[in-house]
């Protein structure tokens, strides 16, 4: 092919030769979603919104004028009743009472953003309610664990103390399902425990022995929404007390003024915990954004100032809260101390929330430099260990690796190899994994055949974590790989590009990108639209911008090239897909897309960004 040009801070493609051996990602397929056109036609005819709209509803499930007035307007009546969750009322009960006994109360929460988040919501409502009962005796107390010291879950040590000191109730946010010998010595010592959490049980025979269990997953729950994070169980304990409070003297304060304050948390724990953006983790994800671009706590704004955020500039999205918020949140879970995220929101001391917001910008750039010291050899392995290609799953182990960064590396080599992953890091003799998953491989399955090697262990579908003497682990690579191979058997490793509809380039406006906004937020269960346009042609030879990435000028190949403007469009980390296909000045390619807003002030507005490239002989196929 002939030199593609470059621009002026880039080399030519043709002038990159690696030193070393580079991971060959598995090929993209691309998968467009079945279309109905008349079904279309009719919702978006009834319901008043554009063609495309309806189609992209349609894939959803949206299926009604009615549907569809609720899904692009949530509202607060939208929610469920939180006593529709089995054991709420016997929770409230025993939370109310212990606001007037002035019990010390004690939140036993995780580290990560959702447990703390939940930490925070559940604290603020117990003495927000305390304070309106006059029951200024009523002390509540937290527990986040230290990731490396303690590790995941409920420590009987951290009980025990809490007996010692008084405290009468526990409530374990975003942990406990697991916890069934520090149940029975909670019990022991006393202490009547509540659990909230959002992780699977074993089984309907083997739950902790608790006063009471909120989680959607329990067996028998009628909950309707089963996919809720922890900070959102632990709002609908907030919700339900509250609510009953407001019945009780005839206000309606909680609707109108304290539910959608605390949805802000929830927002960023639902997005950032990655559960499905649909039913009433939408609507709470949805409204707890909108309440976002209102930040009233110290720490919040001190937060939004330190990741450069401008909540009242532009409009916030789900990427910042699960790329810009959330990873400044867990850096303090992944490398230091969690707590400090509950004092950042509590704090009235605009000071120490500004002290603590820079601190976690620091942890963050910390853990970003420790994944990227770690990614080099995890990509290195790809390239070079053969033997990991034969496995239909990755177990990839490293000696000292930071523990607070082997999730994060797990995801990465799922994004890059599209097989299920655990990374290990290996210290003093313990090892210490996490996992992350792919559609239609149960993680927490996977590892459930290796429980007698684990000292502790859980997780769900999609993310699992353990610790097990290091021993162990060729034992336990070897049961998982066995488990993948039946599982995944005659599945090849691909990355699937689902595109949701057709759209032709032209067809790309402001108003369309105005609809497209009323989608978000974007995530598991609602995905960012991905479009197809058809035959293009390449009206100047590929530019390569920074050696990775490019940037097209197309028209369609039906409009003659001195008629019609090119569109340009970019693609971040394609040269090489566009070396492969030889592409150059004139090429006729299929393009899939994604719309984007750019807010640049000197380069703003609407952006096509590729998300896939196929020569049109071999695209349509392919579909």
């Amino acid at each position: 092919m002939p030199p593609i040009e470059s621009s002026s801070d880039a080399r030519p493609l043709v002038a990159q030769s690696p030193p070393e051996p580079v991971f060959t990602p598995p090929p993209q397929r691309w998968q467009l979603a079945p279309q109905h056109p008349e079904e279309s036609s009719a919702l978006a005819a009834s319901a008043h919104i554009p063609a495309v709209i309806s189609q992209l509803l349609l894939a959803r499930g949206i299926a009604t004028p009615e549907a569809v007035s609720a899904f692009l307007n949530p509202e607060i009546a939208q929610l469920h009743d939180p006593f529709q969750m089995l054991g709420m009322a016997a929770a409230v009960d025993r939370l109310e009472l212990a606001i007037a006994r002035c019990e010390t109360i004690l939140l036993y929460g995780d580290y990560d953003v959702d447990g703390t988040t939940a930490v925070v919501l559940l604290k603020t409502a117990i003495e927000m309610l305390a304070g309106t009962k006059g029951t200024s005796g009523c002390t509540v107390r937290f527990h986040v664990p230290h990731r490396i010291r303690e590790g995941y879950g409920i420590q009987s040590a951290v009980l025990e103390s809490a007996a010692t000191e008084g405290v009468a109730l526990v409530i374990s946010v975003d942990t406990g399902m697991r916890a069934f010998a520090e149940a029975r010595r909670a019990r022991e010592l006393g202490l009547d425990l509540i659990v909230t959490d959002h992780h699977l049980p074993d089984a309907e025979d083997e739950l902790p022995v608790a006063l009471a269990i909120l989680n959607p997953n329990k067996p028998g729950c009628p909950y309707p929404e089963k996919f809720l994070c922890g900070a959102a169980i632990a709002f609908k304990l907030a919700q339900a007390i509250l609510q009953r409070h407001d019945q009780r003297h005839n206000l309606t304060r909680t609707r109108d003024k304290i539910l959608p304050s605390f949805l802000k948390m929830v927002a960023i724990a639902t997005v950032a915990d990655a559960v499905p953006l649909k039913g009433e983790n939408r609507v709470l994800a949805a409204l707890g954004i909108r309440e976002l671009h209102r930040p009233a706590g110290l720490g919040l704004r001190a937060l939004f100032q330190a990741a450069l955020i401008d909540p009242a500039a532009k409009p916030l999205t789900s990427f910042d809260l699960g790329f810009r918020l959330g990873p400044r949140i867990n850096a303090a879970g992944r490398m230091d101390i969690a707590a400090e995220v509950v004092e950042l929101f509590t704090t009235r001391d605009a000071a120490r929330a500004h002290e603590l917001a820079s601190k976690l910008e620091r942890l963050n750039t910390q853990r970003r430099e420790a994944e990227a010291a770690v990614l080099r050899k995890v990509e290195s392995r790809l390239a070079t260990d053969a033997a990991l290609a034969t496995h239909k799953m990755i177990v990839m182990a490293g000696e000292g690796w930071h523990r607070g960064i082997i999730g994060i590396l797990a995801s990465r080599i799922v994004d890059r190899t599209a097989k299920p992953a655990i990374v290990v890091s290996i210290e003093d003799g313990v090892a210490y994994g996490s996992g992350r998953s792919i559609d239609g491989f149960p993680l927490l399955e996977a590892i459930e055949t290796c429980a007698d090697l684990y000292t502790r262990f859980g997780g769900h579908a999609f993310a699992v974590g353990f610790a097990m003497p290091a021993e162990n682990l060729p034992e336990m690579e070897r049961r998982l790989y066995a488990f993948a191979a039946e599982k995944l058997v005659g599945r090849a490793a691909e990355q699937i590009l689902r595109i949701h509809a057709e759209l032709a380039l032209d067809r790309v406006t402001p108003a369309l990108a105005t609809w497209l906004r009323k989608l978000e937020p974007y995530g598991h269960g609602n995905p960012e639209p991905v479009f197809i346009a058809r035959n293009l042609r390449l009206t100047s030879p590929v530019r390569l911008m920074k050696e990775k990435h490019i940037r097209l000028e197309l028209v369609p190949t039906d409009q003659a090239a001195i008629s019609s403007a090119p569109i340009k469009a970019v693609g971040w980390n394609l040269a090489r897909r566009a070396e492969e296909l030889g592409l150059q000045a004139g090429s006729v390619i299929d393009l899939a897309y994604k719309i984007r807003e750019n807010d640049h002030p000197q380069y703003g507005g609407l952006q096509i960004e590729i998300a896939g490239i196929e020569s049109s002989s071999s695209a349509t196929p392919a579909l």
